[in-house]
């Protein structure tokens, strides 16, 4: 991958995810909601230019963990995120996953 287009994919890509990453974290979710939360983050995600596919996975095994109230916050080692940008002739792929060795989410293109 080279050249001006896909240097703009590659950076907008990861403005979405950053995005998607920052507007979401804290929000109520529960596993009877889980689903609607992932399909309106990729909904919300696909309203961006240049965003062709979109796709978000909110871990069910960590939503066992909730509160006495039936719900946690969503949290950042709860998502995955992918994300397909298109520039002119040039797309590119990016995920947002937790790394359990950092204990951070870390944004990568993907081939």
């Amino acid at each position: 991958m080279e050249g001006k287009e896909v240097e703009e994919a590659a950076f907008e890509a990861g403005i979405k995810l950053g995005a998607l990453f920052h507007q979401f974290i804290g929000m109520p979710v529960a596993e009877k909601n889980a689903e609607i939360v992932e399909r309106a983050m990729e909904s919300c995600i696909l309203l961006q230019p240049y965003v062709v596919e979109a796709e978000v996975r909110i871990s069910r095994d960590r939503l066992k963990e909730v509160s006495a109230f039936g719900y946690t916050s969503l949290l950042p080692d709860m998502i995955y995120a992918r994300v397909v940008v298109e520039v002119g002739d040039s797309r590119v792929s990016a995920v947002l996953e937790w790394d359990e060795e950092l204990k951070y989410p870390l944004m990568k293109l993907i081939r």
